[in-house]
């Protein structure tokens, strides 16, 4: 294992929290990133990897009125992103579009595709549907799911269906299944919840405490990754939901936020408020065999799957993307608003 990090680096203006790859450019190696600032005017960069790898270039700035506290690039257009935002006193999400001629412009201005003004309690996340040409969109606030109905060319959003997550639950994020495009899990502070979307109902749950991201494995149908606040990285079989299946240490403080790795099995790319980002590989493709209880069975064998930690930060690290183009290639950011844009080649060639 090795520490620091050789990586590309950007400096935003205002403290961040958001960042998201740009699957829908195929000619370029793209990254969307928002500020977070409660007096400023916040901004939304587009940030391109040099072709030759070596530079990170703010190809576009765009301002956005409010804090960013989520942000996802549309999987089927490169100039249309959601993002969550805060007035200071209330929580929305809206659908924007990046102008067709930022490039020539000095000040170019986002366009609000469409406003998604259905919730009343804090809304938390988006989720587009996981891959193509689709117009379906997920809304999640602490209390409901929203699913929407979008359509850009009208620029409206109109909702689809609505279910509440039930008592106490809070619900805080979630993920969109790539696999089955009718199921998302949800994370909530006492459980992650799985829902079909075709009947607005849970289907199953896993019992846990404090989970604050959850992923989907884009190799194994039947493998979720939660990062946890106490219990670090939880590996689990969606067939056997009762214990995990594997678990990695994780952060020395909270484990924010976890990334399965979009071609590459078993590469999982977890970050945390102790200021660290860590590459794991723990392979679970086993075709149709279910796996044993555990994985790993010593303390010495989970640090072993521990590839490198990533420690050129100064504050705490709440957002992963791996780029879905070159998919040995990952951005995250710090809340000081340091992106930093690392490649996993060497640990490759290794396995």
């Amino acid at each position: 294992m090795q520490g620091g990090s050789s990586g590309i680096g950007y400096g935003l203006k205002f403290q961040a929290r958001c960042i998201s790859d740009v699957k829908a450019d195929r000619d370029h190696t793209s990254f969307l990133t928002g500020t977070l600032s409660l007096k400023e005017e916040n901004e939304v960069h587009l940030l391109r990897l040099s072709s030759g790898g070596t530079e990170l270039i703010c190809e576009g700035l765009f301002s956005h009125p409010n804090e960013i506290w989520d942000l996802s690039s549309c999987p089927f257009d490169q100039r249309i992103f959601s993002t969550v935002f805060c007035t200071g006193e209330t929580y929305g999400a809206a659908i924007w579009q990046i102008p067709e001629l930022y490039g020539q412009l000095n000040s170019p201005q986002l366009e609000q595709i469409a406003v998604l003004d259905a919730h009343v309690g804090k809304i938390n996340r988006v989720l587009w549907w996981p891959s193509g040409r689709h117009d379906k969109l997920i809304s999640i606030d602490e209390e409901n799911i929203f699913l929407w109905s979008l359509d850009c060319s009208k620029k409206t959003a109109q909702v689809q269906s609505k279910e509440s997550s039930g008592m106490l639950h809070y619900l805080s994020g979630g993920a969109w299944d790539p696999h089955d495009v009718n199921c998302i899990a949800a994370t909530s502070v006492s459980s992650v919840q799985f829902w079909d979307l075709r009947t607005m109902k849970k289907t199953n749950s896993i019992d846990r405490a404090h989970v604050r991201s959850v992923d989907y494995s884009m190799e194994d149908g039947h493998i979720l990754v939660t990062a946890e606040d106490e219990s670090g990285i939880n590996i689990w079989d969606l067939r056997m939901l009762k214990a995990p299946i594997q678990d990695l240490p994780g952060h020395t403080h909270w484990t924010w936020a976890i990334s399965c790795n979009p071609e590459y099995d078993g590469l999982i790319l977890s970050a945390g408020t102790d200021s660290t980002v860590n590459l794991w590989l723990a392979p679970t493709s086993r075709g149709d065999e279910l796996p044993p209880k555990s994985l790993v069975e010593t303390p010495t064998q989970r640090a072993d799957l521990l590839l490198n930690s990533y420690t050129d930060y100064e504050d705490s690290v709440y957002g992963l993307a791996w780029s879905s183009r070159e998919p040995w290639i990952f951005a995250s950011l710090s809340y000081d608003g340091r992106v930093v844009v690392e490649s996993i080649k060497p640990f490759l060639a290794k396995k």
